[in-house]
């Protein structure tokens, strides 16, 4: 049997055995959480940096962010084909202040419009006689048309957010698919091309009559214009394919012409 002194040193040792080895399963656990902790920081930051980095080359393949800070106006003249009836058209956008699609359909001028507070539309070819304002939740998909800057551009600084959604195939080639979230609600998917960064396509919600729906555009045969801005040269949506002949930028654009 061990005496009274023995017993308190044998005591003494499995207390400070026990001790060690709580103190080390403490330090484990801190270590541990640290690490997770580290780790999904790493993997926020790496999220970020690689939506960042992909929006700057985006940005560079439209002809770079001070090329792009200089834009203020785009004229675009071009047609489509609608169930067989041909449609010359001219879109105009003076940035941030409106836009104005006039379109010449079977000899009648029709147009929509809009600036930073409603939208217009006249269409004579459809049995309307006099214009018609937009109703509000067709107004909200629509208003951000008005960057002719694009929407990833200087994206912070409007009060809007992206998210990397990952990658899809568009057309065969793989594409970075974004979220838009714009500064008033709406929302918008972003195809930008692995390879050309780019856009190449986008899904957002649109409102007719009173409808939500999905709406797929597609952009293509992009060129630089006498400028050095690129642009998509055809557009395709629900409605057909736009193709146009001239695109001409910063040019002179009266604000009346897009109020009703």
């Amino acid at each position: 049997m061990l005496n009274g002194k023995a017993e308190r040193k044998k005591n003494y040792i499995f207390a400070r055995l026990l001790r060690t080895q709580q103190n080390k399963f403490i330090k484990m656990k801190i270590a541990k959480t640290l690490l997770v902790g580290l780790i999904t920081l790493t993997g926020f930051f790496a999220s970020a940096q690689t939506t960042d980095d992909i929006i700057s080359k985006h940005v560079d393949a439209l002809g770079g962010k001070d090329k792009l800070s200089k834009l203020n106006s785009i004229r675009m003249t071009g047609s489509m084909n609608a169930q067989g009836t041909d449609i010359n058209l001219v879109m105009s956008k003076l940035h941030q202040v409106g836009m104005r699609m006039d379109l010449d359909i079977m000899g009648s001028a029709n147009y929509q419009l809009m600036n930073d507070k409603t939208g217009w539309a006249f269409f004579p070819v459809m049995g309307m006689t006099e214009p018609k304002e937009m109703e509000a939740p067709q107004y909200k998909t629509s208003v951000n048309q008005l960057d002719v800057q694009g929407a990833l551009f200087n994206y912070k600084d409007k009060g809007t957010t992206v998210e990397l959604l990952g990658k899809e195939k568009v057309d065969g080639a793989d594409a970075h698919k974004i979220k838009v979230t714009y500064k008033n609600g709406h929302t918008a998917t972003y195809y930008i091309d692995e390879k050309t960064n780019r856009h190449v396509k986008t899904v957002s919600k649109s409102v007719a009559n009173g409808n939500e729906m999905d709406v797929e555009t597609t952009f293509s045969d992009f060129k630089q214009n006498a400028d050095g801005y690129w642009f998509p040269y055809s557009i395709t949506n629900a409605q057909g394919t736009i193709n146009f002949d001239k695109i001409e930028t910063n040019v002179t654009l009266d604000n009346k012409i897009f109020s009703n």
